[in-house]
């Protein structure tokens, strides 16, 4: 690091990496979370994780088949059955969707006393994810309510932070973020923090953009096998802010050597781990105006919020 002339220490030359950790289901809250905490213990680093609140309903999401070009080879490329397990690609059809933080607020207060920062992904993942386009603006304050009202039982405080399922959102949800009055959010993908510009209209609330691809996203593709996908992150490090969101499904299950990998290299590197909200703090100022629009990505299936 080097001290700026106004006393500023400035960190924009340094290669810093926050690391968001997405909870999507019951079996990764019960199981991935937990793997997780002792992985990022042992390397003496913490992160930010966004917890799915209400019911789990995955097995909702095999009508993306029919709905979204490349899901069916998505699954399939990076082993989504076996990663995630029969019983959650059944919740919510054949078998009854579980309850996913009510059943396990130890986890989510176990992740605050390690010293990790929490928030809120969102009531129903599936739901989100798939049909936010067509919910009324009712429905979307009821998803967030419902999840806000949960977490702060669980938590005994409200949530500072969100995240959308799949990067996914609408002027309504962004208009919502703005009415909690949250310090900041992640639900895009992008290069910096910016405020975002939705259509004509400007948002208030900080957006904090992934910049790395997921591994689900990469690997499989253009010759990346999970043997060789931590050389590929090796060479998108950049100086400044690199946001990493990981899964505790893949990562805290079938990927955790890999993830253990990573850090391992990251730290040889001589990287600075930090929070989402520690990122917030240091490069906010810096944040300026950028459009938002859904739009593709290489790797996914449908479509994702992205920074222009």
């Amino acid at each position: 690091m080097t001290t700026a002339p106004s006393g500023v220490t400035t960190i924009m030359s340094q290669s810093t990496i926050a690391l968001k950790v997405d909870v999507d289901t019951y079996m990764g809250t019960r199981d991935g979370v937990p793997r997780l905490l002792e992985i990022m213990e042992s390397a003496g680093i913490r992160a930010t994780f966004y917890f799915s609140m209400g019911p789990d309903n995955s097995g909702k999401a095999i009508r993306r088949i029919f709905t979204r070009k490349g899901f069916l080879k998505k699954m399939l490329r990076t082993g989504a059955p076996s990663a995630y397990g029969l019983k959650t690609m059944l919740y919510g059809t054949l078998l009854p969707p579980p309850m996913i933080a009510s059943a396990f607020p130890h986890i989510l207060r176990r992740v605050a006393a390690m010293g990790h920062e929490t928030g809120i992904h969102c009531w129903d993942h599936v739901k989100w994810h798939d049909l936010l386009p067509w919910m009324p603006k009712k429905t979307v304050a009821m998803e967030m309510g419902r999840a806000f009202a949960l977490y702060e039982q669980i938590m005994g405080e409200r949530p500072k932070t969100t995240a959308a399922p799949g990067w996914t959102v609408s002027a309504d949800s962004l208009e919502i973020q703005d009415a909690l009055q949250l310090a900041y959010c992640s639900d895009s993908r992008g290069t910096a923090p910016f405020y975002p510009v939705w259509g004509n209209r400007r948002f208030a609330t900080l957006q904090i953009p992934t910049t790395w691809a997921t591994m689900d996203e990469l690997i499989g593709e253009n010759g990346i096998t999970a043997e060789t996908i931590n050389d590929h992150y090796l060479s998108c490090l950049k100086p400044g802010l690199n946001v990493h969101t990981i899964h505790a499904e893949l990562e805290g299950g079938v990927l955790a050597d890999r993830f253990v990998n990573l850090l391992q290299r990251l730290k040889d590197q001589q990287v600075r781990f930090i929070t989402l909200a520690e990122a917030a703090a240091e490069y906010g100022a810096h944040a300026a105006e950028a459009a938002l629009a859904m739009g593709e990505l290489p790797g996914r299936a449908g479509s994702v919020a992205l920074q222009q």
